[in-house]
């Protein structure tokens, strides 16, 4: 099968509506950098518990694949993404732990050749119209938007909708608590991601409670 043609049968709605059944599922998406192998599973816990069932755990960490291979495991009905996907060789270490969908933070060509013929659902990162357009070509319709308050907020978003409006992103970078809900009010926005609800110091003191409260405390806030 040619590149074209695994474009043409996948993507866009295949993978359009694999990615929005994960994305609209949860308003927020935490972003884990999981240190410590033995935190992995009572911190994906908390927030599950919290009512966040979609978490990313990116790879920037060296137990990173271990961590998502047993949330995998404890938490099944979750959602797991792995984020920080930089090359094809990562993307297939994802498929291997069995994730969900894999997030990257920009996108070359060898992702979205590698993502069009992966069954695992790839949410792009973009933070141009012209990166935008690339994925286009390629079949995609969702997006992680990144880093979003450096490359422009919620401004670049209404400016994206003008010649883009069917784009849909998930804008990750730079969000928290105080301006989630200006992202979320944007009909291009289906979710946010941020590593606000997992602070170091929480982690570092293994107050899961605390940590379930902020996920219980964003779930009910930013409820669709």
């Amino acid at each position: 099968m040619t590149l074209q043609q695994s474009i043409d049968k996948q993507l866009p709605s295949t993978r359009t509506t694999e990615l929005d059944s994960i994305c609209l599922k949860a308003e927020v998406i935490p972003v884990l950098a999981i240190q410590r192998i033995e935190d992995a599973v009572p911190l994906a816990r908390a927030l599950f518990e919290g009512g966040l069932t979609v978490l990313e755990i990116t790879l920037r960490t060296d137990c990173a694949l271990e961590a998502i291979r047993r949330i995998k495991e404890a938490l099944p009905q979750a959602s797991i993404g792995v984020g920080t996907v930089l090359t094809p060789a990562q993307y297939r270490q994802a498929e291997e732990v069995g994730a969900d969908f894999v997030v990257t933070p920009g996108t070359t060509e060898a992702l979205y050749r590698y993502g069009v013929t992966s069954p695992v659902p790839m949410l792009p990162g973009v933070a141009t119209v012209s990166e935008l357009m690339t994925g286009w070509q390629y079949g995609y319709r969702r997006f992680k938007f990144f880093p979003a308050e450096a490359s422009g907020g919620v401004k670049a978003l209404k400016a994206f909708a003008g010649p883009i409006p069917e784009a849909r992103f998930c804008p990750t970078g730079g969000i928290g608590i105080n301006n989630a809900e200006d992202y979320l009010a944007l009909k291009s926005v289906m979710c946010v991601g941020g590593s606000w609800l997992t602070p170091k110091s929480l982690i570092d003191a293994e107050d899961w409670d605390a940590i379930r409260s902020l996920a219980r405390e964003a779930a009910e806030r930013f409820h669709h």
